[in-house]
């Protein structure tokens, strides 16, 4: 575990339709500094961000819009049909938002940063993290929370699903593992829970360095 002079790091991940975005904004609540990778991954691709120009030399100018940005959907309906394509947007992305997020833990004042990734595992944000929190759902409220909440098409949908990895192989990784099937009350019931073991646990170092 960190010690008091560095926060505590949380990697948050899952699949694309579990419910990340809500247990983040629950453990900002309760007072951890967050990070949306994939506000990030969109920072770093925006004109004049440290990505964009490669992201254009890759993709074509076909997939910007008038302004000169990049336009997200059309660069997904690239990646999410061909892995060779997602993978050549990942070694772009990847690196750019990975330096980004280092910066923001070093200047973080929070005892806790979390870092929301849907490829964290995959990645190199995975050796940043001292705990790794998945977030699981069935395929069936997965499906409904991208069509319903998300506004996709079940084909969109299905298609990006079938983009990832297998929740199993999270699962596989992982510290703590929250369902999210039930409610709202049911999520954060679960990771307040888990953030008051890991404050335990933080008390704990803190006091075993004191000694």
């Amino acid at each position: 575990m960190s010690t008091s002079s560095r926060p505590i790091v949380i990697g948050l991940t899952g699949n694309i339709g579990v419910g990340k975005s809500v247990a983040l904004k629950i453990l900002q609540q309760l007072g951890a500094r967050v990070i949306d990778a994939d506000k990030i991954a969109h920072e770093v691709m925006s004109p004049g961000g440290s990505a964009y120009d490669a992201v254009v030399k890759a993709f074509g100018k076909g997939v910007l819009t008038k302004d000169g940005s990049i336009d997200r959907s059309k660069l997904a309906d690239i990646v999410f049909t061909d892995h060779d394509q997602l993978r050549r947007l990942e070694r772009i992305i990847h690196p750019a938002v990975e330096q980004r997020i280092s910066d923001i833990i070093e200047e973080a004042t929070e005892p806790v940063v979390a870092i929301e990734a849907i490829k964290l595992l995959e990645s190199r944000l995975r050796h940043l993290c001292d705990t790794i929190w998945v977030v699981t759902a069935s395929r069936e409220r997965q499906l409904n929370r991208l069509v319903y909440q998300k506004g996709l098409t079940q084909e969109e949908a299905l298609k990006r699903m079938a983009a990832q990895s297998p929740q199993a192989h999270k699962v596989r990784e992982a510290d703590v593992v929250l369902h999210n099937d039930g409610d709202l009350e049911q999520l954060q019931a679960q990771v307040e829970a888990a953030w008051q073991s890991l404050m335990a646990q933080r008390e704990e170092s803190e006091h075993n360095e004191d000694s």
